[in-house]
C-alpha cells in the first residue's frame, strides 16, 4: 500500500504547518507568519512621490509685515484647513452636551408591566408609569408590597414590554418625582482631625419621608387598580413571581 506520491516505503511528505493533535498546529499564526517572511511586505512602505518646486511654491504665499524687526515678509499657507474653534477659560464645564430625549418603543405604554433585565432586581416585574423628561429613563414601581421594587428610574434598553397592561390613568404621580427627584444629596464634610479620623465611620444611606411618602401615595393607588381587575388573582401572583428561563426555552420565540 502506498503511503504517498513517492516510492513505496518512503515517508509521505508532510506540510510544513501539520497538525500534531487534533484542532493543535505545529505552528501558531505568528510563527508561521515569520517563517513565510511576510512581515517583510508590510515594512516596505510606498516610495513618495517627489516634490517640485513648483508644487511647494504653490502652497505659500508671501505677505508683507510692517515693522523693522519683523523680517518683513511670512510665507502662509495658501490653503488653511478647518477653522479651530477658540478654547474658552475660566468656564467650568465648557464642553456642554445636551442629550437627546430617547422615544419610547411602541411597546411601551403607561401601564405597561415590564420585565427587569439588570439590577439588584432582574427577573422581576414591574409597572411603567411614566417617562422622565430631562433622561428619558423609565419610572416604575412593583408595586412595592408585592415584589419590593420601589419607585426607580430603568432604562428602556434592559426591559422586555409584556402584552400585559393595566388602566392607570387613575394614578397620579408627583409632579416633583422627576430626574433630580433621584440624585442623592451629599453632605458637607467637616475638616478631619486626628480624634474623628477614628471615630467617624460610612454614612449608611437611609430612605427619606417625602420617598416613603410618594412610594405609599402610588402603591396605594396601584393597588387599587389591581384590586379593581378581573383578573386579580392572577395579577397578584403574577407580578410576585420572578422570570426565569427553563432549559430548552429560547427568549425570542417565547410571547411575553
Amino acid at each position: 500500500m502506498a503511503q504517498g506520491k513517492g516510492a513505496k516505503g518512503t515517508t509521505p511528505k508532510l506540510p510544513r504547518n501539520y497538525e500534531v493533535a487534533p484542532g493543535l498546529s505545529r505552528f501558531s499564526k505568528a510563527r508561521l507568519f515569520h517563517k513565510r517572511g511576510l512581515y517583510q511586505k508590510l515594512q516596505k512602505a510606498s516610495p513618495a512621490k517627489p516634490k517640485s518646486k513648483e508644487d511647494k511654491s504653490k502652497q505659500y504665499v508671501v505677505k508683507p509685515i510692517g515693522g523693522d524687526k519683523n523680517g518683513k515678509e511670512r510665507r502662509i499657507l495658501a490653503k488653511k484647513g478647518s477653522k479651530i474653534t477658540p478654547v474658552l477659560t475660566n468656564v467650568k464645564n465648557s464642553v456642554r452636551r445636551n442629550p437627546k430625549k430617547v422615544p419610547l418603543r411602541k411597546s411601551i405604554t403607561p401601564g405597561t408591566i415590564l420585565i427587569l433585565l439588570a439590577g439588584r432586581h432582574r427577573g422581576k416585574r414591574v409597572v411603567f408609569l411614566k417617562q422622565l423628561e430631562k433622561s428619558g429613563l423609565l419610572l416604575v414601581t412593583g408595586p412595592m408590597k408585592l415584589n419590593a421594587v420601589p419607585l426607580r428610574r430603568v432604562a428602556q434598553a434592559f426591559v422586555i414590554a409584556t402584552k400585559t397592561k393595566l388602566d392607570i390613568s387613575k394614578v397620579q404621580v408627583p409632579d416633583h418625582v422627576n430626574h433630580d427627584y433621584f440624585k442623592k444629596k451629599s453632605e458637607k464634610k467637616s475638616e478631619k482631625t486626628d480624634a474623628s479620623i477614628f471615630a467617624a465611620g460610612k454614612s449608611e444611606y437611609t430612605v427619606s419621608d417625602q420617598r416613603k411618602a410618594d412610594q405609599k401615595t402610588v402603591d396605594s393607588a396601584l393597588l387599587g387598580v389591581i384590586r379593581a381587575h378581573k383578573d386579580r388573582k392572577y395579577l397578584f401572583g403574577y407580578l410576585g413571581s420572578r422570570f426565569s428561563l427553563a432549559k430548552g426555552q429560547l427568549p425570542h420565540n417565547l410571547v411575553y
